[in-house]
């Protein structure tokens, strides 16, 4: 999707977006306006997971709907952080090739670094506690129907 001329995408707000706002779909908001069928399905699993945590601190932890749902909304933090580490990692020239073709360059500096840093220890740290969740809930199902 080409980007109106004479605005700067910068890669530096596209990886703080993706890093803070990302499971919102606030970074493609940014990048691809508000026609953008992926931001909007970005809402869908955040979603669903946080009315799995609604549920299981109402219900408690037995409930089996809140164990399916709660993982979704670990796997989509997790994706937007891989998002926030791709957009901070990638070249400069290649960013201005494809998020500002005929506008002005933009160079990115240490913030997206340490975005890119933030972004791998948060994404790292949700992905294990979402497969730690899983498979602790997996386990127990077992135990139950066994």
């Amino acid at each position: 999707m080409a980007v109106p001329s004479g605005i700067c995408k910068s890669k530096t707000w596209a990886t703080w977006l993706a890093l803070l706002g990302g499971c919102l779909g606030l970074h493609r908001l940014y990048l691809r306006g508000r026609a953008d069928i992926w931001m909007l399905l970005h809402t869908v699993p955040t979603a669903v997971g946080l009315y799995g945590v609604w549920r299981m601190r109402t219900i408690g932890q037995d409930d089996p709907l809140a164990w399916l749902l709660i993982p979704a909304l670990g796997l989509i933090i997790a994706g937007t952080q891989l998002m926030a580490i791709i957009y901070g990692l990638m070249p400069d020239e290649k960013w201005n090739a494809r998020f500002n073709p005929s506008g002005p360059e933009h160079q990115a500096g240490w913030a997206a670094v340490m975005g890119v840093v933030i972004a791998l220890m948060v994404g790292a740290g949700v992905l294990m506690a979402t497969l730690a969740f899983s498979m602790q809930r997996i386990f127990e199902y077992q135990q139950l129907t066994s």
